[in-house]
């Protein structure tokens, strides 16, 4: 396994030619820019006033209608980096609140989006893929396909737990 001195060589090196730099200021760019979007398109929707920058695994927001609000549940557009891919995940606003729907889901076998494995070191309930290959060169068809993935999303959320009556 390389050394972290290594692996910061290989960083710097990276670096200096200036894809990496360039690349990750574009989809904070972007980010910003799609946030910024759906809190002015869906003024009746929860979206954070700040955005979890991450550690280069993952970038999000969150965003989310009042009634995943009552239930102490949010979504959140994340983009993951190692991928380069969007996705749409639910949240519990802590760990005791993921573990209880968590458990409801599971136990209910409702399957149309992905549970993760276990609550253990994660911070998604759900996750669903938006876009598998955005392409960069139409980020107007990109956050075409966000915006409706994310409110089919939440939408299906919400029918799923109104018919459990949760």
């Amino acid at each position: 396994m390389d050394s972290f001195n290594d692996a910061m060589k290989e960083y710097k090196n990276q670096m200096q030619l200036g894809v990496i730099s360039k690349a990750y200021r574009g989809i904070m760019d972007y980010l910003l820019g799609l946030k910024a979007y759906l809190k002015a398109e869906y003024p009746e929707y929860n979206v954070s006033g700040s955005m979890y920058f991450g550690y280069m695994d993952m970038t999000y927001f969150s965003f989310f209608p009042d009634s995943l609000k009552q239930r102490n549940l949010k979504a959140g557009i994340v983009f993951i980096h190692e991928t380069c891919q969007f996705e749409v995940w639910l949240f519990g606003v802590n760990k005791q609140v993921q573990n209880q729907y968590w458990k409801i889901i599971k136990d209910s076998g409702w399957s149309q989006y992905k549970l993760v494995e276990t609550t253990k070191g994660e911070d998604a309930i759900l996750t669903h893929v938006l876009t598998e290959n955005p392409n960069f060169d139409d980020l107007e068809s990109v956050t075409d396909q966000i915006e409706s993935g994310t409110l089919k999303f939440i939408s299906d959320v919400e029918n799923f737990f109104s018919k459990l009556q949760l």
